[in-house]
């Protein structure tokens, strides 16, 4: 492990049990027990245990309720010293606009002080090969009115709001923050830069246009970054394909150009390192993670890194400063 004692937020991870692939509280442990310091981890939406019957609107509950419990377990201090779901970001449907606020209620009392935003699944492409959710959404929902008008509500209960999209969806994102100067925006996964589909083969092409939409995006203040999510299919890296997993050193210099510009965009105080486990998990180990992102930030100043590793995290989601 590269410098094992530096404090760690894992900003963004998930916990399901689906056919073929578990991944619970134990298994996430496991990981963040692997050698680095992870204090805190944040759990962010990912359709996993809603309830069974109910409204359609409650069903997301489940999940919240599940993290929630999850997070009591980590709590007891019983499983180590790593205090899982330490934030929760649920799901909430934004296009119910003003009708979402009793539910954020409900949402805020399951999960107590733990409940830190709302993530609605919103990543699409015309391209039917570019796709990382289970549930396909519907296109353009980030500029629908309704989903504006209830995400407004989030400001209200002093939450912010976690979006997947891909890069070439940063425009929408761009207006609805200008559309909600004083709501929180978490973009997640370094802004979703494609590689599969028809962009594979493209990279110099779409980095350019990429970065050019992230440096508009980190004009609004009220935006923060993750950085990670990267061995995803959609990105086109390919680590998914290898015979060998990549060293710590092959991911630092592959995401090199992506993470650099984030930083530089929207300065360490706006950046979030990110597992994106276990989704990424498919690409590379929780351990070589870590050290690729030390890698990458070597040279940062000690403020950086730590804005970098935790701080920014704990602020963004108001996690207890012992994180």
């Amino acid at each position: 492990m590269l410098d094992p004692g530096l404090p760690i937020v894992d900003a963004h991870h998930h916990l399901w049990d689906r056919p073929g692939a578990r991944y619970l509280l134990d298994e996430l442990l496991y990981d963040t027990g692997s050698g680095h310091d992870v204090r805190a981890t944040v759990y962010v939406q990912a359709r996993s245990m809603y309830r069974a019957d109910g409204p359609e609107e409650l069903r997301s509950l489940g999940e919240t309720e599940f993290a929630n419990g999850a997070a009591a377990c980590s709590a007891s201090g019983l499983y180590g010293p790593t205090r899982a779901c330490s934030g929760i970001v649920g799901m909430v449907d934004l296009m119910l606009g003003d009708g979402v606020v009793p539910l954020l209620e409900r949402h805020i009392r399951a999960a107590g002080d733990r409940f830190r935003g709302v993530r609605n699944q919103t990543a699409w492409h015309v391209a039917p090969e570019i796709n990382s959710n289970p549930v396909p959404p519907r296109p353009g929902l980030l500029s629908e009115p309704a989903f504006r008008h209830g995400a407004a509500r989030l400001e209200e209960h002093g939450l912010s709001l976690d979006i997947w999209a891909y890069h070439t969806q940063l425009d929408e994102v761009l207006d609805l923050a200008r559309a909600l100067p004083g709501l929180t925006l978490v973009l997640d996964h370094c802004g979703g830069p494609l590689g599969a589909g028809p962009y594979r083969g493209r990279r110099p092409e779409v980095l350019a246009d990429w970065s050019r939409r992230m440096r508009l995006l980190a004009g609004c203040s009220n935006v923060v970054v993750k950085l990670g999510g990267l061995g995803m299919a959609v990105n086109g890296f390919g680590f998914e394909r290898q015979e060998l997993p990549p060293s710590s050193e092959q991911l630092a210099t592959t995401w090199h150009p992506y993470l650099e510009t984030c930083v530089e965009a929207f300065g360490a105080r706006r950046c979030m390192f990110e597992s994106n486990f276990p989704v990424d998990k498919g690409s590379y180990g929780y351990a070589v993670l870590w050290n690729a992102f030390k890698r990458f930030a070597a040279r940062a100043s000690l403020d950086e890194r730590t804005a970098l590793f935790s701080g920014t995290a704990i602020n963004t989601y108001r996690l207890p400063s012992s994180s």
